[in-house]
């Protein structure tokens, strides 16, 4: 990890300590402001499109037909624990062509963990996707956006970039609808930013939500090709993937 990032944590005296506070509370356009590639900024003519909260096998697949009929790649942010109950939909993602990252063992806050809690929920999460999809994850994207000390470190440790967002759609709540996804994700779409959808309801999400982003989803994409954008998973997303 260099830049920003490392030198937080090169200043931190203990992980205990890192984890006293949230290093950042990732909201749109926040994170961009104070870490350029914390927030998967990359060049303007490509957008980076990732999914949390999954994998799901009453939604992830539906997600993963969508993209295959506009020929599109993205990143998929897993959970372990679901991970574990659904390994063979996690290597028809990877099968698919698609980015398979981290975003942890549970949907949890990290400030409800200390720092061993923190590890073992990153390693293990870690542990889990390499061994069921053949590949190590090399992105990391804590619950809720919220990122602690220790989870930097831990992310550091493991050869994890944490990674938030430029954009969301507010896919997860009970009163979403596509018009209201698409709305809520032109606010701040712009080139070289990351789009945030879920493509699974979990955590705090109002069961079902995910229909509204599923149905947003074409829409954004012929959208993002109107305006010339390459849509793609983060590895392939310049400055952001490094």
């Amino acid at each position: 990890m260099t830049g920003a990032a490392g030198r937080l944590l090169a200043g931190a005296g203990t992980a205990a300590a890192l984890h006293l506070a949230p290093a950042v509370t990732a909201l749109p356009g926040r994170s961009g402001r104070l870490l350029p590639g914390l927030a998967g900024l990359g060049p303007p003519d490509r957008v980076a499109l990732t999914f949390d909260d999954g994998p799901d096998p009453e939604s992830t697949p539906r997600f993963l037909e969508v993209l295959a009929a506009h020929r599109v790649r993205a990143t998929f942010f897993l959970l372990g624990s679901r991970l574990l109950r659904s390994p063979a939909l996690g290597r028809e993602i990877v099968a698919a062509g698609h980015e398979v990252a981290l975003h942890g063992w549970d949907h949890r806050n990290l400030l409800r963990r200390g720092p061993v809690g923190t590890w073992r929920d990153l390693a293990g999460g870690r542990a889990l996707i390499a061994a069921v999809t053949g590949r190590p994850p090399r992105f990391f994207r804590p619950p809720y956006g919220v990122l602690t000390g220790a989870a930097l470190l831990a992310a550091h440790r493991l050869a994890l970039r944490p990674v938030l967002w430029t954009c969301w759609g507010r896919d997860w709540t009970g009163s979403a609808t596509p018009e209201s996804v698409l709305r809520t994700l032109r606010s701040g779409l712009t080139g070289g930013g990351t789009v945030l959808l879920h493509d699974a309801s979990c955590g705090t999400a109002a069961p079902g939500a995910w229909r509204a982003g599923l149905a947003a989803l074409p829409r954004l994409l012929d959208e993002c090709r109107r305006r010339g954008w390459t849509v793609g998973p983060l590895a392939e997303h310049g400055s952001a993937a490094r």
